[in-house]
């Protein structure tokens, strides 16, 4: 496996919580990002889009606030979707925000905020581009069922795209500032009907320019590139060991996820997660030792509908409190399993295990292999004392013995839950 350079992953697995952004004309129509996909859109009739769109109400500093409010510490931003709509001044096309009604560069908005609030900048642009004249039709292509799709398809010459890919992909790495991280989406190599992957990419050249331009920069791994990638993405799925490579090593990844069923905004979209579904998720991800990137998808006019926004600030309520055992945490040491219905987060520099509880227990939980290893512990978000037995394997089941593991220690629990979305348990190691 060829090596390409890798970029500088720790300010990433520090950090841990970004906020990704898909924004487009799919806005519009509100019903899915793939929306040309499944109703299998021409670039004709998709065009009214185009024409129409004018996000009068767009503010990147209200989504900026709104992020690091909810703690997250680097954007991810939709400079180009699969529909091939630029949401920047690119000069090698024409479908761009700066020729709609809006007449602005957005991208360039949504960097100098986010910048502003001290967030990291990371750019998703799509390998993909359904409007491009060069682009092939293929299996996931909107014109995939047409009569004529042969015909179509002659002239078209995936060379020809090829440049324009990477001719955008150098604009935005050197028109936008310093940009942290580049997210490709996506290739798809094995499928029936001209299939995409490093050769229609020309992924490592690709690679190659771009590390000449930004050689600390995180790349993901959709590029179908081995051994190009600093970043592995799983994507709506929460993995329940750290993520491994083929040879059985940790990988820094990166868990990319959505409020709802849907990337882009979907007005009638329903399965809308809890609060603490998006929390539990957070944890979840750190526990495992990823990163969490939580998904908005504003509206065609440009703002975070109230849905998004009251998760948001569900994930501000809490980080302000427990930002401790995220930030600059991972999995917790092999020899400290976790208890029942909970999940640890380990900050190695500080030696402090943080105890996330799920699933609120009754006066005690159990905690494994930490007699004699604890200098204190208390609640994360309050600083209120948690008073801690060891357990004593000899002594009977009653209420002042409620443990028999040997080695193992009782943390010592009020009946009722603190007013806190998920408890944090804060222990000091000695």
């Amino acid at each position: 496996m060829a090596f390409y350079g890798k970029g500088d992953s720790s300010w990433f697995t520090h950090d841990r919580f970004g906020m990704f952004i898909h924004w487009g004309l799919y806005s519009m129509p509100a019903r899915h990002e793939w929306i040309r996909h499944y109703e299998e859109i021409s670039n004709e009739d998709y065009q009214k889009y185009f024409e129409q769109f004018d996000p009068d109400l767009f503010d990147a500093r209200e989504w900026a606030a709104a992020a690091k409010n909810a703690g997250m510490k680097y954007v991810v931003f939709t400079t180009k979707h699969h529909e091939g709509f630029c949401m920047f001044d690119s000069q090698y096309t024409d479908y761009k925000s700066t020729n709609t009604k809006c007449g602005r560069d957005l991208l360039r908005e949504v960097v100098d905020a986010f910048r502003a609030e001290g967030l990291r900048i990371g750019l998703y642009h799509s390998l993909i581009d359904w409007h491009h004249p060069d682009f092939t039709i293929d299996s996931i292509h909107p014109l995939r069922n047409h009569p004529d799709r042969e015909a179509l398809n002659q002239g078209r010459d995936m060379s020809r795209y090829r440049t324009y890919l990477h001719n955008q992909a150098r604009e935005i790495l050197t028109n936008y500032g310093d940009i942290d991280i580049i997210w490709f989406d996506f290739s798809y190599p094995k499928a029936e009907y001209n299939p995409k992957g490093h050769d229609e990419w020309g992924s490592e050249e690709l690679v190659k320019m771009i590390r000449s331009i930004r050689p600390s920069i995180l790349i993901n791994n959709r590029l179908d590139l081995p051994g190009s990638a600093d970043i592995t993405t799983p994507e709506q799925n929460t993995p329940e060991e750290p993520v491994r490579d083929e040879n059985g090593n940790p990988v820094v990844w990166e868990g990319c996820q959505t409020f709802s069923g849907s990337w882009g905004y979907h007005r009638d979209e329903l399965t809308w997660k809890s609060e603490k579904q998006c929390i539990d998720m957070l944890i979840n991800h750190v526990a495992r030792s990823g990163n969490l990137l939580m998904n908005v998808g504003p509206t065609s006019r440009g703002y975070l509908d109230h849905r998004a926004m009251e998760r948001l600030q569900g994930f501000a309520r809490w980080m302000k409190y427990c930002s401790r055992s995220i930030y600059g945490c991972g999995m917790a040491p092999e020899e400290f399993p976790e208890p029942r219905d909970s999940r640890y987060t380990y900050n190695p520099e500080t030696r402090r295990l943080y105890l996330h509880l799920m699933n609120w227990p009754f006066k005690y939980i159990n905690a494994k292999n930490l007699a004699g290893k604890v200098a204190y512990a208390q609640f994360l978000h309050d600083g209120s004392e948690v008073k801690i037995r060891e357990n004593d394997p000899n002594a009977p089941h009653t209420h002042m013995s409620v443990n028999s593991s040997a080695g193992g220690i009782s943390l010592m629990l009020p009946v009722v839950k603190p007013e806190i979305t998920v408890p944090v348990i804060e222990i000091i190691l000695k």
